[in-house]
């Protein structure tokens, strides 16, 4: 049984709001879940997603995800802020399905929230392969089987 998750879901850009249903979303975040959660996840443009990673990262682009985690136990609280336009382009130039680029970023998100990271090898080698075992659970491809 996967832990409980309080989901607020917000469209700032709402142009894939159809691949996004509420009930959809809930499952990709709660598979990745250690943990009770409270999340909300915000669809964003170019613009709020730029100045977010520039104001929070120092970074003055617009990037994929990014994950604002406030505590991890007992109860993991995060936003995670994804880019709509950056969402939609990664996906086209790697010929991936959009539902499943969103599925598997949001993913990727949430453990980040739980304290996952990729930083280094060893940390790598600590979430890549939780992160391939949840996307399998959800009916995915492994994001990173090479082949």
């Amino acid at each position: 049984m996967r832990p409980s998750l309080s989901l607020s879901l917000q469209f700032a850009d709402a142009r894939h709001r159809p691949l996004l249903p509420r009930h959809r979303v809930a499952r990709w975040v709660r598979e990745a879940l250690l943990s009770p959660g409270e999340i909300t996840v915000r669809i964003v443009g170019a613009d709020e997603a730029r100045e977010l990673n520039r104001e929070y990262r120092q970074k003055d682009y617009a990037t994929n995800v990014l994950t604002f985690d406030y505590q991890h136990e007992p109860v993991v609280m995060a936003d995670l802020v994804l880019c709509a336009p950056v969402v939609e382009a990664e996906a086209l130039a790697q010929g991936l399905d959009l539902a499943a680029h969103y599925a598997h970023l949001l993913v990727h998100g949430t453990l980040h929230a739980q304290g996952f990271d990729h930083e280094t090898a060893k940390q790598a080698r600590e979430m890549e392969p939780r992160e391939s075992a949840v996307m399998l659970a959800l009916g995915f491809a492994d994001p990173y089987a090479r082949g």
